[in-house]
């Protein structure tokens, strides 16, 4: 798996990912688990992992790595 992604790109995936953990736990805390509350979760716990790995299986998948975008 080779890194396909920025410093800058991943940071902002980091930050991105982090709040939508917390914004989706502290949700689930005060209302109980729902469907949405639990699919934010996840998508939150995937791009902090996109963040922290420096990859991305969608950039991968469609050859996006010469992108200006994800540099």
């Amino acid at each position: 798996m080779k890194q396909n992604i920025g410093t800058y790109n991943s940071m902002l995936r980091i930050a991105g990912g982090l709040t939508l953990l917390a914004y989706s736990t502290a949700k689930m805390a005060r209302e109980g688990t729902s469907c949405a509350q639990l699919s934010l979760a996840f998508l939150g716990a995937q791009k902090v992992g996109e963040g922290v790995t420096y990859y991305c299986p969608v950039a991968d998948a469609l050859n996006l790595e010469g992108s200006k975008f994800l540099k």
